[in-house]
């Protein structure tokens, strides 16, 4: 059995550590789907900013963490919801708020990719791809 590689599962991972470590910054190999993720992710408060880096012919997304003063990470928690192997849709009235409205959802429209609650605000359902608290 081949190894399938989650790339949107990879740059969570690779977010998880960081901030874990508390690094200021991290760097992921650049995909469309991920600089959608990040500018949600800054959109809501989560990295203090994102911006697309081109090195020697390859592109990588850096993503610049968000600390509290008491060096607490913003991001407490990323969880990957549909994966390759198992694809989890919602309809706009199955989107459900994550931990009582502090997290978000992020979720893959026809209307692109959008927070859970935007998703609803616009009426459209989709692929949920990721948690974040």
């Amino acid at each position: 059995m081949g190894v399938t590689t989650d790339p949107i599962a990879d740059m969570l991972t690779s977010i998880r550590n960081a901030v874990r470590v508390r690094h200021p910054k991290v760097d992921v190999p650049f995909s469309r789907i991920k600089t959608e993720i990040a500018r949600v992710l800054k959109e809501e408060g989560f990295v203090a900013a994102y911006k697309v880096i081109e090195e020697k012919k390859r592109k990588s997304l850096r993503l610049y963490l968000k600390y509290s003063p008491q060096k607490q990470g913003v991001i407490t928690g990323l969880r990957r919801i549909s994966r390759s192997g198992r694809r989890v849709y919602r309809g706009r009235n199955e989107l459900k708020r994550v931990y009582g409205g502090m997290g978000i959802s992020i979720v893959t429209t026809p209307r692109g990719i959008m927070t859970g609650r935007a998703a609803r605000r616009t009426g459209v359902g989709g692929e949920l791809l990721c948690e974040v608290w």
